[in-house]
């Protein structure tokens, strides 16, 4: 069971001339995204593409696939460039994660819960090896990011 709320939205890709509607979980909360962003580029949107990985999430190419081919409006998911204009899009790639997450989202850590720990951990070591030590300077950062989340969270509902 999901510990946040799925929402949904709609996502339209055109397919052989025709528009197809497709429906897309949103497991991943907007404070989880930003952690993300936080532990794997400083949320930097100068830096394009690192070794294949772009954006601010450092998204793949096979990532992307895997979440669907996501385009930014008036994009093909069949061009060439199609993928590094969703994955240097924030927007776009925030969504690619979404589904990715919907598609793959599991317990990595064992607590009996799916949440944004494990959301971290199947984005940067991916969905079959998520059970594994994530590396440390990632990890950390990722961590700090969360437990200063929930620290404002407790301290904006205490007051």
């Amino acid at each position: 069971m999901h510990s946040t709320h799925i929402v949904y939205f709609v996502v339209g890709l055109t397919l052989g001339g025709l528009w197809v509607q497709a429906e897309v979980q949103k497991p991943i909360t907007e404070q989880c995204l930003v952690c993300m962003c936080e532990a794997l580029s400083g949320c930097n949107a100068t830096a394009v593409c690192v070794n294949g990985a772009c954006g601010i999430f450092r998204i793949t190419w096979d990532q992307w696939v895997d979440s669907g081919r996501l385009t930014i409006p008036g994009d093909s998911p069949l061009t060439d460039s199609s993928f590094t204009n969703c994955a240097n899009d924030p927007y776009c790639a925030a969504d690619t994660l979404q589904s990715y997450m919907a598609k793959y989202g599991q317990d990595c850590n064992d607590d009996e819960r799916e949440d944004c720990y494990d959301y971290g951990a199947i984005h940067y070591m991916g969905p079959f090896n998520c059970k594994a030590d994530m590396p440390y300077t990632y990890e950390s950062i990722f961590k700090r990011c969360l437990r200063n989340a929930m620290r404002d969270d407790k301290r904006q509902k205490s007051s």
